[in-house]
């Protein structure tokens, strides 16, 4: 069964398109069967796997709203294989007030390939709506990117919050999968500090592995490719290499090809 991931900070900018898609590369690269799941309406995550946002249908939009075959709306990539998004999907939170079960809607659809993937990726909005709260329905853990900034923590209350909510009333199994430091300079007091404070708040979950200020990293999506495609010696793709080696040690107990 897939381990079902969703990438979640209501921060925009801190890195999670690029962690999703990077992260996902990476896995797929060692062997892991990968699913990655473009659920912001700003589909980068599409885009950033070489996917013609304008031209892929059916999208998530239309599995969620008009209840086309998710299947259908696999596109096959070399880096992993993505449920692509577009720009329809902004106006999906208002269309779902008035379905059934709306916050398992992404649940039940990609609920037929957990037996097909080692992991599932769901790349989430920047905001804790109903988009965010689909995707922790559908998630076994969320992975928090944090930039080594001087705002990192803020509105991490309000997320840990909202799982709090969610783990209680409609996914009881939702934990956290860890936070991941991205943006870091260690040469920078702030980049060391942010660092400090992060794992004093989330002991034990802070991933060992940072994610360098890379300009590889910046570069690679406007190629369509992630960084490990675009630059696979770059300090950004060996970091989201070794990131993708201590997830898989993690969860030691998901075998490749189950």
């Amino acid at each position: 069964m897939a381990k079902t991931i969703a990438v979640v900070n209501q921060k925009g900018g801190v890195g999670k398109t690029t962690t999703c898609v990077n992260l996902a590369a990476a896995l797929t690269e060692l062997g892991r069967r990968v699913l990655v799941c473009d659920f912001d309406p700003q589909a980068n995550t599409t885009s950033g796997f070489g996917v013609d946002k304008t031209a892929a249908s059916p999208s998530i939009y239309e599995v969620l709203i008009d209840g086309a075959d998710c299947a259908k709306a696999i596109v096959p990539t070399r880096w992993a294989d993505v449920i692509p998004s577009n720009k329809a999907l902004a106006g999906a939170t208002v269309e779902m007030i008035g379905i059934d079960r709306r916050e398992y809607l992404l649940r039940d659809a990609l609920a037929p390939f957990r037996e097909s993937y080692d992991y599932i990726f769901v790349d989430c909005p920047p905001s804790l709506e109903l988009l965010t709260l689909n995707a922790l329905c559908a998630a076994d853990t969320i992975l928090v990117p944090v930039q080594c900034e001087y705002y990192a923590l803020e509105g991490l209350s309000d997320l840990l919050s909202t799982i709090r909510i969610v783990k209680r009333s409609l996914n009881k199994s939702l934990e956290l999968e860890g936070v991941v430091l991205t943006m870091y300079d260690g040469r920078t007091n702030l980049s060391i500090q942010v660092a400090e404070e992060v794992k004093r708040h989330f002991p034990g979950k802070v991933y060992a592995t940072v994610i360098p200020r890379n300009v590889r990293l910046s570069e690679a999506p406007s190629h369509g490719k992630p960084v490990t495609a675009y630059d696979n010696l770059s300090r950004g793709a060996e970091a989201y290499r070794a990131l993708a080696g201590e997830l898989m040690e993690k969860n030691s107990a998901v075998p490749a090809g189950v």
